[in-house]
């Protein structure tokens, strides 16, 4: 029986180590709809879940779209660019207008951190933080996370190596949060511009070369380069940026067989990792794809569905 007690899912550093569990307990539970040739069950019928994201996605919107359906709820997806917002309506007057509809659960991304705990404190229904700023982005962490401990059976004890722009990720903001908490020993490694000054206070290593580190590490862990970072001058170049920091044919020999390749995605193939590594045994890209719908699932049941009394029932 799944235990959950609050209102909102906004970010990982708030949650228990016992809450992240439950999440990723429950999560195993979801995904044993991919089984059934029917992909969908009731938990969910009569609510209602509003899709508000102010920057672009595939992932992480189709995701929640698929959760959401898939658990009978109505959804409503909000292209922002034909909406009010364009108009300059403000976030409040969206709020109350959200809330005025009747709307059980809002799914919000913004390009600015705090942006669903505002709107967490003037809703009365919940809100999950899709992605804000570089602030957090608690649900691909939970994925993250599951997906690992799918795959080796454990977290506790596991050395990960986090590479790339660790100082605009909000992926890897929440996966250090998450795995911390879950016990795990976490390396960031990436371009000295690209590391937040004083990351060692948090309890996390930084790494000085990729070829000392992966030998080392369990999982390996790959951040998107976004390539507007490139134009402020971060690093010189994309190439470059691959020739010290990429995974390729030659450092994947470095990894080792039982390990694991994560990336949020999309990647940049060629950048971060090349198309053959990322077709690699040990990546479990496209598995993450798959363990996003299931993740979401849960997140969708424990803030609308009971989870304090209630068992999901597939």
């Amino acid at each position: 029986m799944a235990k959950w007690y609050h209102k909102d899912l906004l970010d990982i550093k708030d949650l228990k180590a016992e809450e992240i569990e439950t999440i990723l307990d429950l999560t195993s539970s979801c995904k044993q709809i991919y089984q059934r040739q029917i992909k969908k069950f009731p938990t969910l019928r009569g609510k209602t879940v509003v899709l508000l994201f102010f920057e672009p996605s595939t992932r992480t919107r189709t995701s929640f779209e698929i959760a959401s359906k898939w658990m009978s709820a109505d959804l409503v997806n909000v292209s922002i660019a034909q909406s009010s917002v364009v108009k300059g309506e403000s976030l409040y007057d969206t709020a109350r207008t959200i809330e005025a509809m009747g709307t059980d659960l809002v799914v919000v991304r913004h390009r600015s951190a705090g942006v669903p705990h505002t709107l967490a404190k003037l809703l009365s229904c919940s809100v999950i933080n899709a992605g804000d700023g570089a602030h957090e982005h608690p649900t691909q962490a939970l994925l993250d996370l599951y997906t690992i401990r799918e795959r080796l059976g454990r977290i506790q004890g596991l050395k990960v190596l986090i590479v790339g722009d660790i100082l605009h990720s909000r992926v890897a903001r929440s996966q250090i949060y998450a795995l911390q908490k879950l016990g795990a020993e976490i390396t960031v490694l990436g371009p000295s511009t690209l590391i937040p000054k004083g990351i060692e206070s948090f309890g996390v290593k930084v790494g000085t070369s990729l070829e000392e580190e992966l030998p080392k590490a369990d999982v390996v862990s790959l951040l998107r380069i976004q390539k507007e970072r490139q134009e402020r001058g971060h690093f010189p170049s994309l190439a470059e940026y691959a020739e010290l920091y990429g995974i390729n044919e030659e450092r994947l020999k470095l990894i080792r067989d039982d390990a694991l390749i994560i990336h949020p995605g999309p990647t940049n193939l060629g950048v971060e990792i090349t198309p053959k590594a990322a077709e690699d045994k040990r990546s479990a890209i496209n598995q993450q794809v798959t363990n996003g719908v299931a993740v979401r699932m849960a997140a969708l049941y424990l803030l609308l569905g009971g989870g304090q009394e209630n068992e999901l029932v597939i």
